[in-house]
């Protein structure tokens, strides 16, 4: 399995709360990876150290055998990186055409994938509800073509017909090998049983990491 990110004995604090209690895992890439946990579980600090969103007070992050522990988001963008935060994922001011026009090259490839959206070219992000949010997040992710892509819950809000053909996508693409895809989840979604790697974290620890087979025969992993 070839490594395409990883977390290596990484600590994250919030003021007096540290998150991640030195967490190593590891992404494979061309591959779909599920962090799973409740809330208050670190998987989301987990997520937001790969995209570095926070800083680390300890451990490293590396990214196609590169340490990019000091590269802040932003640089990390740039490398082909993509997050869609669990909130605030839009700009509420701009139309749904503009965020896909700020997305990249595959606007018309994810209008194919989300046709929900084609009604909706026209209005500002601010006026959509929630579900339709989220779409505009993940479609404007999934044009931009990431090689990194990060997900914090994108089921939230979504028609499970919708969350079905999502993961169908994220399966097929990452197993096309054009990415590899990280997204967190209170519980595995049935339409993502072939992810590669299933990553359980619990009060800011792995306590868990195998494919989700193995995560069935462990129920206790998902406490």
């Amino acid at each position: 399995m070839t490594v395409e990110a990883a977390l290596h004995a990484v600590r994250v604090r919030y003021g007096p709360l540290e998150a991640l209690h030195g967490v190593d895992l590891a992404v494979p890439a061309g591959a779909v990876t599920v962090l799973l946990g409740r809330n208050g579980s670190g998987r989301t600090s987990a997520l937001h150290a790969l995209a570095g969103l926070v800083p680390l007070t300890a451990g490293r992050v590396v990214w196609q055998g590169r340490d990019v522990t000091a590269l802040g988001v932003h640089r990390r963008v740039r490398l082909g990186l993509a997050l869609v935060p669990a909130e605030r994922a839009v700009f509420g001011s701009l139309t749904v055409a503009e965020h896909l026009a700020l997305g990249g090259p595959a606007a018309g490839e994810v209008l194919a994938l989300f046709p929900e959206l084609a009604g909706l070219l026209p209005r500002r992000a601010g006026t959509l509800s929630g579900g339709q949010q989220q779409l505009v997040a993940l479609a404007r992710a999934l044009a931009a073509r990431p090689g990194l892509l990060l997900l914090d819950e994108p089921d939230r809000g979504l028609a499970p017909a919708v969350a079905a053909r999502l993961h169908a996508h994220l399966l097929a693409t990452a197993g096309a090998g054009s990415r590899a895809v990280v997204l967190t989840a209170q519980s595995l979604p049935p339409g993502l049983a072939g992810a590669a790697v299933v990553h359980v974290l619990h009060r800011g620890e792995v306590v868990f990491s195998g494919e989700p087979a193995e995560l069935r025969r462990h129920p206790a992993a998902g406490g």
